[in-house]
């Protein structure tokens, strides 16, 4: 029952950070892309904001399909943890916790989940556990 419980949070975790970053990638699932990504990042301080962008949608992207296929899970999550952390500090901190506001709660949420999940491990069923 673990390992099936596990899998259901990497996966839910791993594709929804992943589908994160295909937003700032490639504009999918109503993204804006690199160039709409990045030209928000530098409005807001974080600049080369294009390169910005492209580096933080490869993190969540590479992060999330490796989390959700409990593939290398402490560098997944590892991934997950920092990008997360950058946008606590420069995005949503100074808006509170609650994410209603704009706050930091999902992604401290995202951060406890990945972490923890590194600490226990992938469970049986991940390409970790194959290896």
């Amino acid at each position: 029952m673990m390992d099936t419980g596990l899998l259901i949070i990497r996966l839910v975790v791993g594709l929804t950070l992943a589908a994160h970053g295909a937003q700032k990638l490639f504009g999918w699932f109503g993204g804006y892309g690199p160039k709409g990504t990045g030209g928000w990042m530098d409005s807001i301080g974080i600049k080369p904001g294009v390169l910005m962008a492209v580096l933080a949608g490869l993190m969540e992207l590479a992060g999330g399909i490796l989390f959700a296929a409990g593939l290398f899970t402490p560098v997944a999550a590892a991934l997950i943890a920092v990008t997360m952390l950058v946008a606590i500090v420069k995005v949503h901190a100074a808006n509170g916790y609650w994410v209603s506001s704009n706050g930091y709660e999902y992604n401290l949420v995202l951060i406890a989940v990945s972490v923890g999940i590194a600490f226990i491990g992938a469970g049986a069923y991940s390409l970790d556990a194959l290896l």
